[in-house]
């Protein structure tokens, strides 16, 4: 039997929906005491940052009574941006509705510890390149999709983050000119078509139409219970409604992957998310609109599949994230 790993990083994964916290063995062979509890944004930064530093010491005290030897180097923070990450700053989170928030020193205070700072969905997609679905990969582009879309570059095994820290915000892909209005002020967005909120929108309006299909008796004839979720079961269940939002929704997300294989030319493209759960009735016309739209040496150089950690990818990739801040002295 194999030794328990002795060195750990905490990893936070911060959503719109939900937070996530679990320790994870610096080599990422494994998580230890991994949890999730509702976001609740309307409480306010204060109190969200309250409850994931009470979720960080919980965690802690289990990986310390599980592994007593454990030696934890820090903190990794996932969380929607746009960032400050040298600093440590959240500048805006339209789904959280934060504003400069200096959450880096914030959790490090809190608990103790040594922490680093950068976007949710960059986090995400490092976890999948490092022990998920992207593993041994070169040129990886992730898309993460729930509250919003976000999404991140990773080449060579290193988080590409642009100028700004901006790169990666791929749920802002323009998709449609004089679209529909998105979270972030601009009309069009790839968000505002493709993420959980969007989706749930999307089938609502068809369902006002009038239909009695598998979807309506999901959520008993009550409009306002219609989410992402719901529509994908009715989509197994082959409720023709539902069926219809999810292949427009694979469209919008194809039109969008297919801009970012004729720019990057990753060989894995890795989508993040609850959406992955409507299987191949998003995945098939996916990359068929990807064919039909990206330059063909770039389509067969690429696999698009779903990410493998299962909710867990931001807590195993702000870990990361936390490891390759700290060995190039960037925190």
């Amino acid at each position: 039997m194999s030794e328990a790993p002795l060195e750990y990083v905490l990893g936070i994964d911060i959503g719109g929906t939900n937070l996530v916290v679990g320790a994870v063995a610096a080599d990422g062979s494994c998580v230890v005491a991994p949890e999730t509890r509702p976001t609740n944004p309307a409480r306010g930064a204060d109190a969200v940052i309250d409850e994931l530093i009470a979720m960080g010491t919980d965690a802690l005290a289990t990986l310390r009574a599980e592994v007593p030897d454990a030696r934890v180097r820090g903190v990794g923070v996932g969380a929607p941006g746009p960032l400050d990450t040298r600093n440590g700053i959240v500048l805006l989170t339209p789904n959280l509705g934060w504003v400069d928030v200096p959450l880096r020193d914030r959790i490090a205070v809190g608990l103790g510890l040594p922490a680093a700072l950068d976007n949710d969905a960059n986090c995400a997609v490092l976890g999948e390149a490092w022990v998920g679905a992207a593993r041994g990969a070169t040129y990886v582009i992730g898309i993460t999709i729930g509250t919003g879309i976000g999404g991140g570059i990773v080449l060579n095994g290193r988080l590409h983050h642009g100028a700004a820290d901006c790169a990666g915000e791929i749920g802002h892909i323009t998709i449609d000119l004089d679209g529909r209005l998105c979270g972030c002020g601009n009309y069009g967005c790839l968000e505002a078509y493709a993420s959980g909120p969007a989706i749930a929108r999307r089938a609502v309006e068809r369902l006002s139409e009038g239909d009695d299909g598998a979807l309506m008796a999901l959520v008993d004839g009550d409009l306002a219970q219609v989410t992402a979720q719901t529509v994908y079961e009715a989509a197994h269940a082959g409720d023709p409604v539902a069926l219809d939002v999810v292949r427009d929704t694979a469209h919008y997300l194809g039109a969008g992957i297919a801009n970012l294989l004729n720019i990057f030319n990753p060989d894995r493209v890795v989508i993040v998310g609850g959406v992955t759960r409507a299987g191949d009735s998003l995945f098939d016309p996916l990359r068929r609109e990807v064919s039909r739209r990206a330059f063909k040496p770039a389509v067969r150089s690429c696999q698009i599949i779903p990410g493998e950690l299962d909710g867990m990818a931001g807590v195993y990739g702000a870990a990361r994230m936390f490891l390759d801040r700290q060995s190039n002295g960037l925190d």
